[in-house]
């Protein structure tokens, strides 16, 4: 009850503040809600080839930030933070933008009204879906009847979400409550990086020279996703010494913890010439797909983009049962995944040696779940958003989403 009257009181103050700014004229002037930015960055660098003319404000939660600094010309405030004047200064943009891209769930939403003329794109963070979200996640089911109004709310003001296939589409109709209208079928902009070959070849170049030694062994990346209860106490499942003594001669294993985990990985997991922590916004997590030769992952979403390179992938899903009670997955997860199951660290190495991977069933899972994310996405977002230009895709399947 306490946390429902904070909220309410938060958006209240928000909505006032909001409608204040809202008698100043709209702007010729983008503004980008940001957790993650890999999208939100793809967008803008296309604005700027495309030669964009409008204002350009990024609203960073978190570490998001820091991928913004380095950019001339545009504005970059931290959103929701303590400072009162950057939320004041965000919530003015807000108000005065005639584009508004976000990238994640922002409460705000349900208490602001846009004004006609105002486009709210959603540029989900994630190419897929293993997990369940928004209204489908099961975890609501303990919400109070104002949350899930509000989350309703929410999702009401995108008026248009993007995606790279047809089956995530359906999955946002359901998550977000929309109807087929809302649904714009562009691609996934940070995707246009797996499609630029100069790109990936400097990303290679770059990172073998920071780590040579990385040439001679075979790489292996574990990119967990997070556990609600585990984001300020994290505890790695994977038996990192053990997987040294049994694959320390061939194998070098890259760890790349969630953004959402607040925490460094203990001294002793990082064990020097086998396990790195790649984890810090140094890395993007793009570049470590590009190097990787295996992924481990569990009910991420980053197998969608790692399926573009082709490449074998475990799911280490150790807590299957209790994940799937307490936050809930796909149905039919087992046998839709394009790779195979480990409950442990003695599968995982096992696999791993047996080196017996089907990629047939990888290509199909690229094909189905990239099928709009074929190297210019960013550019059919730009377009569409300020162009109004009629995007050329390949024809919406009903059946292929149905399958």
């Amino acid at each position: 009850m306490a946390r429902e009257l904070a909220i309410s009181l938060y958006f209240f103050v928000f909505k006032c503040l909001f409608s204040i700014f809202s008698i100043w004229p709209l702007k010729g002037k983008t503004t980008f809600v940001i957790s993650f930015g890999d999208n939100s960055e793809y967008i803008f660098k296309e604005m700027l080839r495309q030669q964009i003319k409008t204002e350009i404000v990024f609203l960073c939660k978190g570490k998001s930030i820091e991928k913004f600094k380095g950019f001339s010309n545009v504005s970059v405030i931290s959103f929701e933070t303590y400072h009162i004047l950057q939320w004041i200064e965000a919530v003015y943009h807000l108000a005065t933008s005639r584009t508004i891209f976000i990238d994640n769930y922002f409460g705000f939403l349900a208490a602001v009204q846009f004004k006609a003329g105002v486009q709210c794109i959603q540029l989900w963070h994630a190419s897929g879906a293993l997990k369940k979200f928004g209204l489908e996640d099961e975890s609501i089911k303990h919400r109070t009847k104002r949350a899930k109004q509000r989350f309703i709310h929410v999702y009401s003001k995108f008026d248009k979400v993007i995606v790279g296939s047809d089956i995530m589409a359906e999955i946002f109709k359901k998550s977000f409550n929309l109807n087929e209208e809302k649904i714009l079928r562009t691609g996934i902009p940070r995707t246009d990086f797996f499609f630029n070959e100069q790109a990936k070849q400097q990303v290679l170049n770059d990172l073998y020279i920071e780590f040579p030694q990385w040439k001679q062994k075979k790489i292996i990346l574990y990119a967990p996703t997070y556990r609600d209860e585990e984001v300020e106490q994290f505890s790695l499942q994977l038996d990192i010494k053990k997987m040294n003594h049994e694959l320390g001669n061939d194998y070098i294993i890259i760890l790349r913890l969630h953004p959402a985990i607040q925490m460094q990985l203990h001294n002793d997991t990082i064990i020097p010439g086998f396990a790195y922590d790649c984890s810090s916004d140094k890395y993007e997590i793009n570049q470590l797909l590009l190097i990787a030769d295996i992924l481990i992952t569990d009910y991420s979403s980053i197998p969608f983009e790692f399926s573009l390179l082709r490449r074998p992938m475990i799911f280490f899903t150790y807590d299957l049962e209790e994940y799937r009670e307490k936050r809930g997955i796909l149905e039919g997860f087992e046998a839709k995944l394009p790779g195979p199951i480990a409950k442990g660290t003695d599968e995982v190495i096992r696999l791993l040696k047996e080196n017996r991977f089907n990629l047939e069933i990888v290509n199909h899972y690229a094909e189905r779940w990239n099928k709009y994310s074929v190297g210019h996405s960013s550019e059919n977002v730009v377009l569409y958003v300020f162009a109004n230009k009629t995007l050329h895709l390949p024809k919406y399947n009903e059946t292929d989403a149905s399958r």
